[in-house]
């Protein structure tokens, strides 16, 4: 399990690039990234082991309604039960935030991501 999950910043633009790198065959690039952090309408947040930055999750909102983005793990940090803490972590930061429901995509073929959604 993660040491804790907070809400990244500037300062982790090139850990969030190596997450992206690492787990999507299209990642956002570092502009983008820069560009959603920066954001006030966007949050990422952050998972760390050892100081390091192993996964992340981010949403968009408009008004009272949130746009998950992608829930990323390192692969070498895979099912220890990281992306069920960000995902524990983005509901506490909705229902603070009072957003009234999130939203997102997944790819039908995408059976790890469905069934963490399902289970959360």
């Amino acid at each position: 399990m993660t040491e804790n999950v907070t809400i990244c910043t500037a300062d982790d633009l090139p850990g969030l690039a190596v997450i992206e790198d690492a787990c999507f065959s299209r990642p956002l690039t570092e502009g983008q990234l820069r560009s959603l952090v920066l954001s006030d309408n966007t949050v990422f947040l952050g998972a760390r082991e050892g100081g390091r930055l192993v996964g992340s999750v981010w949403v968009q909102t408009v008004l009272d309604e949130g746009y998950i983005g992608n829930v990323a793990v390192l692969p070498a940090f895979r099912r220890r039960g990281i992306a069920d803490a960000l995902l524990k972590a983005l509901d506490g930061l909705a229902n603070a935030r009072g957003l009234r429901f999130l939203t997102l995509e997944v790819r039908e073929g995408n059976l790890a991501a469905r069934r963490l959604y399902e289970k959360n």
